[in-house]
């Protein structure tokens, strides 16, 4: 008997909150194109092994739309994240199109042009958290304020909003409750649909003009309203995850910052460490088969729904040794956290910018900062899709 057999649900148990669900390391010896039950108890395929997500993240086989998405099986009833986008006869020329409207913006030589502010503001954040009576919460005092920080100066929204659209999010991307994801949704859209009639009324140097400037009007009603929303999602929700278990890794892991004060140079390795390893509770990527494929002796169907576990392929033994060790200096380190091929992830650069300077702040102030509760205390949000830690609680 396979272990699927019996048809596992996701999400598994996870004894160790900085640690990947046992099941998947399982699954990925014995049943690495496994049958499984999402949250919502549709059936789907979940691909482990790290060669097999990279070539499906590439394969043109697969695709977010769904030929008839009201009949798709579903991760969740997330807006977001839970289930078929788009149209499978048009999403890549609409994706190819975002792309390019957006790579300009998202340039890594863009990017080295906020290079400065973002090391400002963790500076201004740093130092407004440790002028507070310890201990103070690193999620929300950092974790969240910077990526919202980041994303609303690109973006050109009003930082005064950030609570607004973060309470928004949270409910767009819920789980299970389909009121609070219809209500949610339909504020954020609205809100986006807003913004961008603004700023075709008052211009800025962002990337919001930036598109208007790119696209006919009718183009800009029908489709910048969405596209600004998921970059609000994008721009912050996994860097706020990846910034607290990161800092929690680091913190935990007392003889790798002792290397990163010795040899800040090895900053850059420990960012895609952090990459590798600190989103161990993500959802899978998913995914729907266009056409009927193959991976690995299993046949998968047209219109199933096949869920790449990022998170499992990120330690998968055949490529990285010991991949459960949290190792600063690893090399090279093929992960897949910003995806793969055609769907590289277009904010990767910025993204490292903001790890790498929020973790070298945390390794100058290490010496004095620690971790104000236990590791095995610490809890995470119900819904893994917004904000990874409830709470990051440091002292000094």
């Amino acid at each position: 008997m396979t272990i699927t057999e019996n048809h596992p649900t996701l999400p598994f148990a996870r004894p160790d909150i900085l640690g990947l669900a046992p099941l998947f390391n399982e699954l990925q010896e014995q049943d690495p194109v496994a049958r499984v039950r999402t949250p919502t108890g549709d059936f789907g395929w979940l691909v482990t092994r790290h060669a097999d997500v990279k070539q499906l993240l590439a394969d043109p086989r697969l695709g977010r739309g769904h030929a008839e998405p009201e009949r798709a099986a579903r991760y969740s009833r997330s807006r977001m994240e839970g289930g078929p986008l788009g149209d499978p006869k048009t999403e890549d020329a609409e994706y190819g199109r975002m792309r390019s409207l957006l790579s300009p913006s998202f340039a890594p030589r863009r990017m080295h042009t906020v290079h400065d502010r973002i090391l400002a503001l963790v500076d201004e954040l740093f130092d407004q958290a440790l002028s507070r009576p310890a201990p103070v919460d690193f999620h929300e005092a950092i974790a969240f304020q910077l990526p919202v920080m980041v994303i609303c100066r690109l973006l050109g929204v009003p930082e005064d909003d950030r609570d607004r659209f973060r309470g928004w999010l949270d409910a767009a991307t819920a789980l299970y409750d389909q009121n609070q994801i219809a209500s949610g949704y339909a504020a954020l859209m609205g809100y986006t649909d807003e913004l961008v009639r603004l700023k075709r009324e008052k211009p800025g140097e962002d990337i919001i003009t930036d598109l208007l400037a790119a696209v006919d009007e009718s183009e800009a009603a029908a489709k910048l309203p969405q596209l600004v929303a998921g970059l609000l999602y994008a721009g912050y929700e996994t860097t706020v995850e990846r910034l607290g278990f990161g800092a929690l890794h680091l913190l935990a892991h007392p003889d790798q910052m002792r290397l990163l004060r010795k040899d800040p140079s090895l900053m850059p390795s420990a960012v895609e460490e952090v990459l590798r390893v600190a989103a161990p509770s993500r959802p899978p990527r998913i995914a729907y088969a266009r056409a009927d494929l193959d991976v690995r002796g299993v046949s998968i169907k047209s219109g199933d729904l096949v869920m790449l576990a990022i998170q499992a392929a990120n330690h998968d033994p055949r490529v990285f040794e010991d991949p459960q060790r949290f190792d600063v200096t690893r090399s090279p380190n093929p992960h897949l956290s910003f995806g793969h091929g055609g769907h590289f992830c277009l904010g990767a650069s910025m993204a490292r910018l903001e790890l790498e300077a929020v973790f070298s702040a945390l390794v100058r102030h290490e010496p004095t900062l620690r971790l104000a509760a236990p590791v095995e205390d610490l809890l995470q949000h119900e819904n893994p899709s917004t904000g990874g830690l409830t709470a990051l609680p440091i002292t000094w």
